[in-house]
């Protein structure tokens, strides 16, 4: 059974949080969405983990400006201030106990720059997944574009995210009219039903000001430094053979500067990969559930 609740974040802004799994399991795991995302596009894997043999709870945080926490200005649409935001859901929802800490394409920025910001919350993480994402250059090519074709894909971005039409529409776009752009986009190949339809009612739910807002932070994002605040925790690099937005080359970077963290390719899949490929992105964060607990467990032993 899901449980909602709000958080507010240090400036007040309402957060949606969506809780799965017993009050009293021994590890929390926080799955956090991606840029024009929200928290169902983990959901087939929250449920996996709360209904797993072993369940575990689970927290899935909207980050502000998305599904159903609160509208924000464009100039708090950074990846600090999600991260900020993220400590407060955990401090409100998970504040004692081990985490085990899952970031999807900005959910993962979101992570390296929570070990930036907060490196007390990352201290009591016994896992941590790294799915989809990147920790640098998304500015040199964007959707995987070549230079000159990026080049025009910004100019026209910013003449359409600067009209009025755009700041007044409340969603992107009809989740059916825009999937065909998002299966070539966001999905690999033979992509599931459930992955289609909340790949395209999330991105097509999502508002336009949150789209063009985050533009900035995404492409400014340089985290490399952060990486090192993981070597200690055990990690996982989940990434698709076919995924445009943070291709394998963004993944092997994380872990050439991670040689800790384990490296898995799911070939044939796409960007979306808690949608596109349920069982293996659940199968590796429940094992680093199991190893917080089984590490709990010789500690209270010792």
């Amino acid at each position: 059974m899901t449980t909602a609740r709000t958080v507010p974040a240090a400036d007040g802004v309402p957060l949606h949080v969506d809780i799965d799994g017993p009050e009293d399991a021994p590890v929390t795991v926080v799955l956090v969405h991606g840029w024009t995302l929200d928290r169902r596009a983990w959901e087939p894997v929250a449920r996996s983990l709360a209904g797993g043999p072993a369940p575990v709870r689970v927290v899935r945080p909207d980050h502000r400006g998305h599904g159903r926490s609160a509208a924000v200005e464009p100039a708090t649409m950074t990846i600090d201030q999600l991260a900020d935001d993220l400590a407060e859901v955990v401090a409100a929802t998970a504040p004692t106990g081990p985490l085990v800490l899952a970031g999807h394409s900005m959910g993962g920025m979101t992570l390296m720059a929570l070990a930036e910001r907060h490196p007390d919350v990352v201290a009591r993480a016994r896992g941590v997944a790294l799915v989809s994402t990147a920790s640098g250059g998304l500015a040199e090519r964007p959707f995987g574009l070549a230079p000159p074709v990026a080049a025009v894909y910004r100019r026209v971005q910013r003449r359409v995210s600067g009209t009025r039409g755009w700041a007044r529409r409340e969603h992107f776009g009809n989740p059916h009219l825009i999937a065909p752009a998002m299966r070539w986009l966001l999905l690999g190949t033979r992509p599931s039903a459930e992955a289609r339809r909340i790949t395209c009612e999330t991105v097509g739910a999502c508002r336009p000001l949150t789209v063009s807002g985050f533009q900035p932070t995404l492409e400014a994002h340089e985290r490399d430094a952060a990486l090192p605040a993981f070597a200690d925790i055990p990690t996982v690099v989940l990434v698709g053979s076919r995924d445009r937005l943070t291709p394998v080359s963004a993944a092997r970077r994380i872990a050439d500067a991670l040689p800790s963290a384990g490296l898995t390719i799911f070939p044939g899949a796409g960007h979306m990969l808690p949608l596109e490929r349920v069982s293996g992105v659940s199968s590796r964060i429940a094992a680093l559930a199991r190893g917080a607990v089984r590490n709990g467990e010789l500690r209270a032993t010792a």
